[in-house]
Protein backbone atom coordinates (compact mmCIF):
# COMPACT_ATOMS: atom_id res chain seq x y z
CA UNK A 1 0.00 0.00 0.00
CA UNK A 2 2.08 2.45 -0.57
CA UNK A 3 1.01 3.17 -4.85
CA UNK A 4 0.97 7.31 -5.16
CA UNK A 5 -2.31 6.61 -7.28
CA UNK A 6 -4.05 4.05 -4.95
CA UNK A 7 -7.01 2.69 -6.89
CA UNK A 8 -10.03 1.05 -3.63
CA UNK A 9 -12.09 -1.10 -5.60
CA UNK A 10 -15.75 -2.08 -3.94
CA UNK A 11 -17.41 -4.73 -6.04
CA UNK A 12 -20.78 -6.57 -5.03
CA UNK A 13 -23.95 -7.58 -7.02
CA UNK A 14 -27.12 -5.97 -7.49
CA UNK A 15 -29.06 -5.51 -4.24
CA UNK A 16 -25.85 -5.98 -2.09
CA UNK A 17 -25.77 -2.76 -0.51
CA UNK A 18 -22.50 -1.23 -2.67
CA UNK A 19 -23.98 2.15 -2.65
CA UNK A 20 -24.53 1.87 1.33
CA UNK A 21 -20.56 1.21 1.63
CA UNK A 22 -20.04 4.20 -0.97
CA UNK A 23 -21.46 6.58 1.37
CA UNK A 24 -19.27 4.92 4.48
CA UNK A 25 -16.54 5.80 2.05
CA UNK A 26 -17.54 9.54 1.09
CA UNK A 27 -17.79 10.00 4.89
CA UNK A 28 -14.16 8.80 5.42
CA UNK A 29 -13.25 10.53 2.35
CA UNK A 30 -14.16 14.18 3.75
CA UNK A 31 -13.17 13.39 6.83
CA UNK A 32 -9.90 13.05 5.96
CA UNK A 33 -10.15 15.76 3.41
CA UNK A 34 -9.35 13.47 0.38
CA UNK A 35 -10.13 14.33 -2.88
CA UNK A 36 -11.45 10.85 -4.83
CA UNK A 37 -12.03 10.08 -8.20
CA UNK A 38 -15.56 7.93 -8.00
CA UNK A 39 -15.92 5.57 -11.09
CA UNK A 40 -19.19 3.80 -11.46
CA UNK A 41 -19.24 0.15 -12.81
CA UNK A 42 -22.60 0.37 -14.62
CA UNK A 43 -20.83 2.92 -16.91
CA UNK A 44 -19.03 -0.10 -18.00
CA UNK A 45 -21.70 -1.48 -19.57
CA UNK A 46 -21.48 -2.75 -23.12
CA UNK A 47 -25.19 -1.97 -23.73
CA UNK A 48 -27.48 0.88 -22.92
CA UNK A 49 -31.08 0.33 -21.66
CA UNK A 50 -32.36 -0.53 -25.56
CA UNK A 51 -29.84 -1.83 -26.79
CA UNK A 52 -29.48 -4.33 -23.89
CA UNK A 53 -33.55 -4.98 -24.09
CA UNK A 54 -32.71 -5.90 -28.14
CA UNK A 55 -29.82 -7.97 -27.14
CA UNK A 56 -31.76 -10.03 -24.63
CA UNK A 57 -34.77 -10.42 -26.70
CA UNK A 58 -32.12 -11.69 -29.77
CA UNK A 59 -30.03 -14.30 -27.24
CA UNK A 60 -33.28 -15.57 -26.15
CA UNK A 61 -34.66 -15.79 -29.80
CA UNK A 62 -31.04 -17.96 -30.27
CA UNK A 63 -31.73 -20.01 -27.45
CA UNK A 64 -29.60 -18.35 -25.00
CA UNK A 65 -31.21 -17.43 -21.80
CA UNK A 66 -28.47 -16.84 -19.84
CA UNK A 67 -27.11 -13.43 -21.04
CA UNK A 68 -26.75 -11.27 -17.98
CA UNK A 69 -25.19 -8.17 -16.72
CA UNK A 70 -23.27 -10.17 -15.04
CA UNK A 71 -21.29 -11.66 -17.63
CA UNK A 72 -18.28 -10.72 -19.91
CA UNK A 73 -20.57 -10.11 -23.18
CA UNK A 74 -22.71 -7.52 -21.94
CA UNK A 75 -19.59 -5.60 -20.32
CA UNK A 76 -16.25 -3.75 -20.93
CA UNK A 77 -14.08 -5.66 -18.27
CA UNK A 78 -10.92 -4.93 -21.05
CA UNK A 79 -11.90 -1.05 -19.83
CA UNK A 80 -12.15 -1.47 -16.12
CA UNK A 81 -8.44 -3.02 -16.04
CA UNK A 82 -7.28 -0.13 -18.17
CA UNK A 83 -8.70 2.42 -16.28
CA UNK A 84 -7.59 0.71 -13.13
CA UNK A 85 -4.06 0.46 -14.88
CA UNK A 86 -3.64 3.94 -16.14
CA UNK A 87 -5.22 5.66 -12.62
CA UNK A 88 -2.52 3.84 -10.59
CA UNK A 89 0.38 4.52 -13.34
CA UNK A 90 -0.55 8.56 -13.94
CA UNK A 91 -3.27 9.66 -11.89
CA UNK A 92 -5.70 9.56 -14.87
CA UNK A 93 -8.01 7.39 -16.49
CA UNK A 94 -10.81 7.37 -19.09
CA UNK A 95 -14.91 7.77 -17.47
CA UNK A 96 -18.27 7.71 -18.63
CA UNK A 97 -21.65 7.88 -16.80
CA UNK A 98 -24.38 5.65 -17.29
CA UNK A 99 -27.29 7.91 -16.63
CA UNK A 100 -30.29 6.34 -14.32
CA UNK A 101 -33.02 8.92 -14.13
CA UNK A 102 -34.09 12.70 -15.42
CA UNK A 103 -32.34 14.52 -13.03
CA UNK A 104 -28.92 12.53 -13.79
CA UNK A 105 -29.70 13.26 -17.18
CA UNK A 106 -30.25 17.17 -16.44
CA UNK A 107 -27.19 17.15 -14.38
CA UNK A 108 -24.95 15.71 -17.45
CA UNK A 109 -26.59 17.41 -20.59
CA UNK A 110 -26.05 20.57 -18.25
CA UNK A 111 -22.59 20.14 -17.58
CA UNK A 112 -22.13 18.49 -20.84
CA UNK A 113 -24.13 20.74 -23.24
CA UNK A 114 -25.65 17.43 -24.35
CA UNK A 115 -29.32 15.93 -24.88
CA UNK A 116 -29.11 12.23 -23.33
CA UNK A 117 -31.71 10.60 -22.22
CA UNK A 118 -31.93 8.17 -19.09
CA UNK A 119 -30.67 4.84 -20.00
CA UNK A 120 -27.78 6.39 -22.14
CA UNK A 121 -23.97 7.27 -22.02
CA UNK A 122 -22.14 10.47 -21.69
CA UNK A 123 -19.19 10.46 -23.78
CA UNK A 124 -15.77 8.89 -22.58
CA UNK A 125 -13.54 11.93 -21.12
CA UNK A 126 -10.07 11.61 -19.48
CA UNK A 127 -10.28 12.80 -16.17
CA UNK A 128 -8.64 12.40 -12.34
CA UNK A 129 -6.23 15.22 -12.43
CA UNK A 130 -5.97 16.62 -9.22
CA UNK A 131 -7.41 13.66 -7.41
CA UNK A 132 -6.29 11.48 -4.31
CA UNK A 133 -7.17 8.48 -5.37
CA UNK A 134 -9.87 6.24 -7.31
CA UNK A 135 -12.38 4.93 -6.04
CA UNK A 136 -14.73 2.05 -7.91
CA UNK A 137 -18.34 0.63 -6.51
CA UNK A 138 -20.21 -1.94 -8.85
CA UNK A 139 -20.76 -5.66 -9.95
CA UNK A 140 -17.05 -6.12 -11.37
CA UNK A 141 -14.53 -4.32 -9.66
CA UNK A 142 -12.33 -8.07 -8.85
CA UNK A 143 -12.36 -10.27 -11.77
CA UNK A 144 -9.99 -12.82 -12.82
CA UNK A 145 -10.79 -14.83 -16.07
CA UNK A 146 -9.62 -15.54 -19.26
CA UNK A 147 -7.37 -12.62 -20.27
CA UNK A 148 -8.35 -10.10 -17.64
CA UNK A 149 -6.93 -9.54 -14.27
CA UNK A 150 -8.48 -6.58 -12.67
CA UNK A 151 -7.51 -7.66 -8.82
CA UNK A 152 -4.00 -7.23 -9.64
CA UNK A 153 -4.56 -3.29 -9.97
CA UNK A 154 -6.56 -2.71 -6.83
CA UNK A 155 -4.96 -1.53 -3.79
CA UNK A 156 -7.34 -1.74 -1.23
CA UNK A 157 -10.57 -3.95 -2.73
CA UNK A 158 -13.69 -4.42 -0.34
CA UNK A 159 -16.67 -6.92 -0.82
CA UNK A 160 -19.72 -6.47 -0.04
CA UNK A 161 -22.07 -9.80 -0.53
CA UNK A 162 -25.22 -10.57 2.07
CA UNK A 163 -26.64 -14.21 1.99
CA UNK A 164 -28.03 -15.26 -1.20
CA UNK A 165 -31.59 -15.78 0.20
CA UNK A 166 -31.27 -11.84 1.51
CA UNK A 167 -29.66 -10.79 -1.61
CA UNK A 168 -33.11 -12.13 -3.58
CA UNK A 169 -35.43 -11.05 -0.95
CA UNK A 170 -33.46 -6.95 -1.31
CA UNK A 171 -33.51 -7.57 -5.40
CA UNK A 172 -37.63 -8.62 -5.52
CA UNK A 173 -38.38 -5.65 -2.90
CA UNK A 174 -36.22 -3.23 -4.73
CA UNK A 175 -37.23 -4.45 -8.72
CA UNK A 176 -40.79 -3.62 -7.83
CA UNK A 177 -40.58 -0.50 -5.78
CA UNK A 178 -38.35 1.20 -8.00
CA UNK A 179 -39.16 -0.28 -11.68
CA UNK A 180 -42.46 -2.07 -11.14
CA UNK A 181 -41.27 -5.67 -12.14
CA UNK A 182 -43.57 -8.33 -10.24
CA UNK A 183 -42.06 -10.85 -8.74
CA UNK A 184 -42.08 -13.46 -11.32
CA UNK A 185 -40.26 -10.61 -13.47
CA UNK A 186 -37.45 -10.73 -11.35
CA UNK A 187 -37.17 -13.94 -10.82
CA UNK A 188 -36.87 -14.55 -14.33
CA UNK A 189 -34.20 -12.14 -14.16
CA UNK A 190 -32.36 -14.27 -11.09
CA UNK A 191 -32.78 -17.28 -13.13
CA UNK A 192 -30.98 -15.56 -16.00
CA UNK A 193 -27.81 -14.41 -14.55
CA UNK A 194 -27.32 -17.42 -12.06
CA UNK A 195 -24.54 -19.01 -14.64
CA UNK A 196 -22.75 -15.73 -14.91
CA UNK A 197 -22.93 -15.00 -11.20
CA UNK A 198 -21.78 -18.15 -10.34
CA UNK A 199 -18.28 -17.52 -12.71
CA UNK A 200 -17.64 -13.92 -12.62
CA UNK A 201 -19.10 -12.19 -9.20
CA UNK A 202 -18.61 -14.75 -6.30
CA UNK A 203 -15.33 -15.43 -7.44
CA UNK A 204 -14.33 -12.34 -6.69
CA UNK A 205 -14.58 -12.48 -2.99
CA UNK A 206 -12.00 -14.64 -3.14
CA UNK A 207 -9.80 -11.85 -4.28
CA UNK A 208 -10.79 -8.87 -2.22
CA UNK A 209 -8.73 -8.00 0.58
CA UNK A 210 -11.83 -7.11 2.86
CA UNK A 211 -15.35 -9.20 2.73
CA UNK A 212 -18.72 -7.52 4.67
CA UNK A 213 -21.61 -10.03 4.18
CA UNK A 214 -24.81 -9.61 5.86
CA UNK A 215 -26.84 -12.11 7.21
CA UNK A 216 -30.30 -12.40 8.47
CA UNK A 217 -31.33 -13.51 11.56
CA UNK A 218 -34.68 -14.01 10.78
CA UNK A 219 -36.52 -16.34 8.60
CA UNK A 220 -35.29 -16.48 5.13
CA UNK A 221 -35.64 -19.90 4.05
CA UNK A 222 -38.37 -18.53 0.78
CA UNK A 223 -36.66 -15.46 -0.54
CA UNK A 224 -39.27 -15.63 -2.61
CA UNK A 225 -42.32 -15.25 -0.84
CA UNK A 226 -41.06 -13.27 1.53
CA UNK A 227 -43.47 -10.18 2.69
CA UNK A 228 -40.65 -7.84 4.26
CA UNK A 229 -36.76 -7.40 3.75
CA UNK A 230 -35.07 -8.26 7.09
CA UNK A 231 -33.71 -4.57 8.86
CA UNK A 232 -30.52 -4.12 9.82
CA UNK A 233 -32.00 -5.20 14.02
CA UNK A 234 -32.74 -8.36 12.68
CA UNK A 235 -29.20 -8.90 11.28
CA UNK A 236 -25.22 -9.86 11.68
CA UNK A 237 -22.41 -8.30 9.71
CA UNK A 238 -19.47 -11.03 8.97
CA UNK A 239 -16.39 -9.53 8.67
CA UNK A 240 -13.68 -11.31 6.98
CA UNK A 241 -10.02 -10.25 6.18
CA UNK A 242 -8.10 -11.94 3.77
CA UNK A 243 -4.36 -10.58 4.75
CA UNK A 244 -3.98 -9.23 8.04
CA UNK A 245 -0.41 -8.16 7.22
CA UNK A 246 -1.99 -6.21 3.99
CA UNK A 247 -5.02 -4.72 6.09
CA UNK A 248 -4.52 -4.94 9.31
CA UNK A 249 -7.00 -4.46 12.13
CA UNK A 250 -7.33 -3.53 16.32
CA UNK A 251 -10.08 -6.14 17.11
CA UNK A 252 -9.93 -5.51 21.10
CA UNK A 253 -10.84 -1.73 19.52
CA UNK A 254 -13.32 -2.84 17.52
CA UNK A 255 -14.87 -4.87 20.26
CA UNK A 256 -14.76 -2.55 22.85
CA UNK A 257 -16.50 0.09 20.41
CA UNK A 258 -19.13 -1.57 19.02
CA UNK A 259 -21.37 -3.50 22.00
CA UNK A 260 -22.72 -7.02 20.93
CA UNK A 261 -19.80 -7.53 18.49
CA UNK A 262 -17.46 -10.91 18.69
CA UNK A 263 -14.68 -12.84 16.89
CA UNK A 264 -15.83 -15.83 14.98
CA UNK A 265 -12.28 -16.71 13.81
CA UNK A 266 -8.65 -15.03 14.53
CA UNK A 267 -9.52 -13.09 10.83
CA UNK A 268 -13.58 -12.77 11.01
CA UNK A 269 -15.30 -10.19 13.23
CA UNK A 270 -19.29 -10.48 13.72
CA UNK A 271 -21.02 -7.31 14.52
CA UNK A 272 -24.56 -6.19 14.50
CA UNK A 273 -26.10 -5.27 11.54
CA UNK A 274 -26.86 -2.06 12.85
CA UNK A 275 -23.44 -1.32 13.19
CA UNK A 276 -22.47 -1.92 10.22
CA UNK A 277 -21.60 1.88 9.09
CA UNK A 278 -19.69 2.33 12.24
CA UNK A 279 -17.78 -0.89 12.23
CA UNK A 280 -16.93 0.34 8.22
CA UNK A 281 -15.16 3.58 9.74
CA UNK A 282 -13.88 2.10 12.63
CA UNK A 283 -12.19 -0.73 9.84
CA UNK A 284 -11.40 1.51 7.17
CA UNK A 285 -10.58 4.75 8.60
CA UNK A 286 -6.84 3.78 9.73
CA UNK A 287 -6.51 1.54 6.58
CA UNK A 288 -6.96 4.51 4.21
CA UNK A 289 -5.20 7.22 5.88
CA UNK A 290 -2.49 4.52 5.95
CA UNK A 291 -2.87 4.04 2.24
CA UNK A 292 -2.77 8.07 1.33
CA UNK A 293 -0.05 8.68 3.96
CA UNK A 294 2.03 5.99 2.24
CA UNK A 295 1.67 7.97 -1.32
Amino acid sequence: MSKEHPVIVVTGSSGAGTTFVKRAFEHIFDKENIKPLIVEGDSFHKYDRVAMKQAVQEQKEQGNNFFSHFGPDTNLFKKIEQAFKDYGTTGECDRRYYIHSDSEALEHNTNLGTNLNPGEFTPWEKVGKGTDLLFYEGLHGAVVADDVDMAQYGDLKVGVVPSINLEWIQKIHRDNAERGYSAEETVDTILSRMPDYINYITPQFSQTDINFQRIATVDTSNPFIARDIPTPDESLVVIHFNDLEKTPVDFTQVKTIIEGSFMSRRNTIVVPGNKMGLAMEVILYPIIHSLIANK
